[in-house]
């Protein structure tokens, strides 16, 4: 049973009101319009797990799209990751180490250009930009040209956000301990951020990633960039772990032949099923429900003890 938390955080040099969540374990305490000179101002919630204490460390994953984790009344779908209670779940029985979790909310109508790997687009040719942000506006995406700005995004998360996190919080503030996580155009800007990051993160979780980057794979230049970029620039198998997933229903019916052709890069690079994992899900759509049932399985890949 959720167990509704309201809560007032304080801090000297941020104003704060209180946080409504409905939670099963842990407790939420939201930044409210966390300012940034990068990009705009948005809510973060942090979850801390039962029995949080500044006495101990603890491991800290970022995932996106942080207004659909926790409470799933109070998302435009009515669905939620649920990932207070498999994470507590899982650190309550020993199965992973102890960690924090900091959703970083979306920003609605400018979703897709901050996640969406801007160096790969860089990589189109002017002509593939137009297809592109015409695909967009046709699904409703945009009203202009496209122009992803997700390096800022993620010089964002990188130079602003975290280090705020790793001054309030107990945190173990190494690479080996920091992850990254998100679904669809959120688990792209995951395998970005390891790729672009590798000495901040050491793992990403990557769940019914949007290989596409629009609606559409035929006559689409964008899933051979992101190929392309990932020969490039996927960090060392040595001290980094990834994880991809996918279904077969809705979006996720797109994934299948996009995500092989990620696996045999992530062979050819040197990874193995120590530090890489790919997943099919038979059945399973593109929807927080569908991700929530599946949540435990990166994060005892990324976090096991």
């Amino acid at each position: 049973m959720k167990i509704k938390l309201i809560l007032l955080f304080s801090i000297t040099f941020m104003q704060y009101s209180v946080a409504q969540v409905q939670v099963t374990s842990g407790k939420v305490l939201r930044f409210e319009n966390f300012k940034s000179k990068l990009i705009d101002a948005r809510n973060i919630d942090v979850w801390l797990p039962d029995g949080y204490s500044d006495k101990e460390k603890y491991a800290v994953l970022y995932m996106h799209d942080g207004q659909a984790l926790y409470d799933a009344q109070s998302t435009w779908n009515k669905q939620a990751w649920e990932i207070d209670e498999v994470a507590g779940k899982l650190i309550a029985e020993g199965k992973t180490q102890k960690f924090i979790v900091v959703g970083i909310w979306n920003n609605g109508p400018k979703r897709h250009p901050e996640y969406f790997p801007q160096k790969p687009y860089a990589s189109l040719t002017q002509i593939q930009r137009d297809t592109v942000t015409a695909q967009l506006q046709k699904a409703g995406r945009t009203k202009d040209t496209f122009n992803p700005y997700s390096d800022l995004y993620l010089k964002f998360l990188v130079t602003e956000l975290k280090p705020f996190i790793d001054r309030k919080f107990a945190t173990k503030k190494d690479q080996k301990n920091t992850f990254v996580a998100g679904s669809s155009m959120g688990g792209l800007i995951s395998i970005y951020a390891i790729c672009e990051y590798p000495k901040v993160f050491g793992g990403a979780a990557c769940l019914s990633t949007h290989w596409p980057g629009v609606f559409s794979v035929e006559n689409n230049p964008i899933p051979n960039a992101f190929v392309q970029y990932l020969k490039n620039n996927l960090p060392s198998p040595k001290n980094h772990k990834i994880y991809f997933d996918y279904g077969d229903q809705t979006l996720d019916a797109m994934y299948k032949p996009l995500q092989e052709k990620v696996d045999v890069v992530m062979k050819a690079k040197g990874f193995t099923n120590k530090n890489w994992e790919t997943k099919f899900f038979p059945g399973e759509n593109h929807s927080e429900i569908a991700w929530a049932k599946r949540l435990d399985i990166p994060l005892l890949f990324l976090l096991k003890k």
